[in-house]
């Protein structure tokens, strides 16, 4: 029979011999384990030392892992950017065009201000173009003051003249009102300049003229006036003279406007119409555009002239007041916006391109405008010319129809 001591030692060395059995087991029970389960906290910043491991987190097998990388690769993208210096710089001219607050725009500093599109492409080129533009219509306003002496520059501005100038005293500007030249939306403009609206589109008609509180040039005193006329943008739109004329006769004589048909269609129709009837004298309606050419080219006209037909460049005279930009009605939205670019309007407010004014009515274009010449005979065609000739020359419009001269 074997002592009792022998079973002791068996199990002692038993034991002995298992133990690295057992802890080599117990290694790959970890390794399974650690295959099976995907790392998370445990190594938070591993994708961003490891090219391999960001690739492999950024492929995920479901739904679940999905949405939990999405956060991590969004981050990733952006510090890409961030990173890259030619997005940096792309993303700080796109941000100096949209917060450029350049000083009051004369001609010669619009080479020099960064006013443009809200984005970079292309906006050199048409920022030099508007350059060109501006410095050929004051060259050509030059001439034509010192071929006819219409003024000067240094002599004193008329009370008549300054009323037709509005003033924006936040945004430095003096704008010069030539009805029928996109006045009505000017307006607007000024009024949310000024703080008065909050949006040129929901500001009605009456109120944009009637309403506004905009203030006059005329209403400051000498020194403000002066100051004013040096030291803020002066601004003029101008429009081809022909087509200025039959936009006005359409929306005074051809719609319902019983202040006009009272006050000039009453005497048009009973000197320049034979044989009316008692409700066209009593009413002023239904003035042709021949009788509006007879009045306007009467220098016995029975009745005074009007701001929606009067010459430009006695409204607004550029041979007296230095405008520093002078636009055009068929370049209005590209050239108005270029203008409130340039003195740091806000960059959510543009020229309203819309009309409110008889609606229904197609806008005067050069088309229109050759239809209601055709109703008149060469002489009186020439006599319209010749009656706007200083606003053809002073502001380089071609002439509107082949047979002038």
């Amino acid at each position: 029979m074997r002592s009792p001591n022998f079973f002791l030692w068996f199990l002692f060395l038993l034991g002995v011999g298992c133990l690295p059995l057992l802890l080599h087991l117990e290694y790959l029970n970890n390794t399974f384990r650690q295959l099976r389960t995907v790392p998370t906290d445990s190594t938070p910043d591993s994708a961003a030392r490891s090219p391999q491991t960001q690739t492999q987190t950024q492929t995920p097998t479901d739904d679940a892992a999905l949405e939990t990388e999405e956060g991590g690769e969004l981050v990733t993208e952006q510090e890409d950017e961030a990173d890259d210096p030619t997005a940096s710089h792309i993303s700080s001219l796109i941000a100096s065009l949209m917060t450029s607050n350049t000083t009051p725009l004369v001609t010669e500093r619009l080479k020099n201000t960064s006013a443009g599109n809200s984005t970079h492409t292309g906006w050199e080129e048409g920022l030099q173009q508007l350059v060109l533009k501006q410095e050929l219509r004051h060259q050509v306003l030059a001439n034509i003051c010192s071929k006819y002496q219409l003024g000067s520059w240094d002599q004193v501005v008329s009370k008549t003249h300054m009323s037709m100038i509005h003033v924006e005293d936040k945004s430095r500007l003096l704008y010069c009102e030539v009805p029928k030249v996109g006045c009505s939306n000017w307006k607007r403009v000024l009024m949310v300049l000024a703080g008065r609206a909050t949006s040129v589109l929901n500001i009605p008609h009456v109120t944009a003229h009637f309403k506004n509180k905009l203030r006059k040039l005329e209403e400051y005193g000498p020194k403000g006036i002066n100051q004013r006329l040096n030291t803020y943008t002066k601004v003029l739109f101008v429009r081809d003279p022909f087509e200025r004329l039959v936009s006005a006769y359409r929306d005074k004589f051809e719609n319902k406007n019983d202040y006009y048909h009272s006050l000039f269609g009453r005497p048009i129709i009973s000197r320049y119409r034979a044989n009316p009837s008692q409700e066209a004298l009593r009413t002023g309606d239904g003035v042709t555009f021949r009788e509006f050419v007879h009045y306007l080219l009467d220098p016995q006209r029975p009745v005074g002239n009007d701001i929606h037909w009067a010459k430009m460049s006695t409204l607004c005279p550029p041979c007296v007041i230095q405008y520093d930009f002078i636009g055009k009605f068929e370049n209005m939205n590209s050239e108005a916006n270029f203008l409130l670019r340039s003195i740091g309007a806000p960059q959510n407010l543009s020229y309203p391109d819309y009309k409110d004014r008889n609606p229904e009515d197609e806008r005067t274009h050069s088309s229109i405008m050759k239809k209601y010449f055709s109703q008149l005979n060469a002489t009186e065609r020439q006599g319209v010319y010749d009656f706007y000739r200083i606003d053809y020359e002073m502001f380089d419009f071609p002439k509107p129809l082949q047979d002038l001269h």
